[in-house]
């Protein structure tokens, strides 16, 4: 993207404020190229808009925007987020404050390339065969400023029933990108995209740094080739965020959805048929 804008609802299914660019890619300082998907969180007063983007040597790193609106223009910082590196960054902050950055990307999103701690150019976007365990995506813990990670980028482990670790060829299950975390009944919700299968999932831990047990899809396949989403609660009912292309018919060009989040009794969450 060359930008990003923000949308906003009073109500659900209310009308659509395009409230115009929140960041451009030219007003921060160190990007090469290619803005993703961003997310936003919010602390004493201050929106941080976090955003992968490609910097002059054509690696993916993360920066942090701020504003006094939700709306912005949004302010970036001169330098990328130090360690930060692939894409689909996701800040969730905790009932004790603490707030955590969840973030990666395969393929195109670069996770691959940092499977040994350092980048590596030459890592192939392979798909993976054998009993290999899957990559995992990252969490950081964040600063108290919200600007700088508080310790070392590290993996998050998602596991079967059996307490395994997922495998790279159960492309059904494993971690491709648009990671998010919610907080349910004191437990901890962290559902992804599945990339090549197009499906949203989701795993479930006692902790915002896991390890979490995979339980079930949270979505089945959108119109496009991936869908990423956001899981929010709004006025006592829980929402997904999410897209598809059913305006454009181009698998590029995304349009906005929202719809409800339901669950069972036991907290599982009822597949969404989109």
């Amino acid at each position: 993207m060359r930008d990003y804008h923000v949308l906003s609802m009073d109500s659900v299914g209310g009308k659509v404020t395009d409230h115009g660019v929140a960041l451009d890619v030219k007003e921060v300082p160190w990007a090469g190229r290619q803005l993703w998907a961003p997310d936003v969180a919010f602390k004493n007063g201050t929106y941080y808009l976090y955003f992968p983007v490609k910097d002059k040597q054509d690696v993916f790193r993360m920066g942090v925007a701020t504003s006094s609106s939700p709306t912005g223009p949004f302010k970036a910082e001169a330098t990328p987020i130090a360690g930060s590196y692939s894409i689909d960054p996701a800040v969730f902050t905790n009932t004790d404050g603490k707030a955590y950055m969840y973030l990666g990307g395969l393929w195109g999103g670069q996770l691959q390339r940092w499977a040994t701690g350092t980048y590596n150019a030459n890592t192939p976007e392979k798909k993976p065969d054998g009993n290999e365990p899957a990559i995992s995506p990252r969490v950081a813990l964040m600063s108290p400023d919200m600007k700088h990670f508080a310790g070392p980028v590290q993996e998050l482990k998602i596991v079967d029933e059996a307490g395994k670790p997922l495998l790279a060829s159960d492309t059904k299950r494993r971690f491709f990108e648009g990671g998010w975390l919610h907080k349910y009944q004191g437990k901890y919700y962290f559902s992804y995209s599945t990339g090549d299968t197009h499906l949203l999932v989701y795993a479930v831990g006692d902790s915002p740094t896991g390890p979490f047990t995979y339980k079930g899809v949270v979505m089945s396949p959108v119109q496009g080739w991936t869908t990423h989403h956001s899981i929010v609660e709004f006025k006592g009912k829980w929402y997904i965020f999410y897209h598809d292309t059913q305006l454009s018919n181009k698998t590029w060009l995304r349009n906005v959805k929202m719809t409800e989040l339901k669950r069972n009794p036991d907290g599982s969450i009822v597949t969404i048929n989109p």
